[in-house]
């Protein structure tokens, strides 16, 4: 059975693919029970529209899998720290947890931090409404968003 490091490197390189191909660096993979339901990786570049996140992805190809709208025993694994729009869904399709990768401080240097709009709603990041943890991938934030070389064990 995968672990939790393993699952979220997964979605790691799923930001680091999206990149790659010009969209932004967010990968999402939704499990139950170490078992893989469904990834996503944020479309917005490319769909134009702003609700194509990873973790919306994964959790609207998530529920048709499972054929129900309960996330219930599944575990969200991200690349980044869930914006307020992806938590309220994860929140209220029931999942189980959040483990991330990267913090939005983390991410802030380079434009990819979700704490102004937790702020403009004034949603505190604490209590989280979910378990949520942050775990290393042995990733760097200047591997994933910046200019640093890709780790040659991660693949391309």
């Amino acid at each position: 059975m995968p672990t939790d490091t393993a699952l979220l490197r997964q979605a790691v390189q799923l930001a680091h693919d999206n990149r790659q191909r010009g969209g932004r660096p967010f990968g999402a993979v939704l499990a139950r029970d170490g078992e893989v339901i469904a990834t996503g990786v944020n479309e917005i570049v490319h769909s134009h529209d702003p609700s194509t996140h990873a973790e919306m992805q994964a959790l609207r190809a998530g529920t048709r899998a499972l054929a129900r709208p309960s996330l219930a025993g599944c575990t969200m694994y991200a690349s980044g720290h869930p914006c307020p729009m992806c938590l309220a869904a994860l929140v209220m399709a029931g999942a189980e947890r959040v483990v991330y990768a990267f913090g939005n401080d983390d991410a802030a240097p380079y434009g990819l931090s979700s704490e102004g709009a937790y702020q403009r709603l004034r949603l505190p990041l604490q209590p989280p409404p979910l378990p949520i943890a942050q775990l290393d991938t042995g990733v760097t934030p200047a591997q994933l968003y910046g200019d640093a070389p890709w780790p040659a064990d991660r693949g391309a």
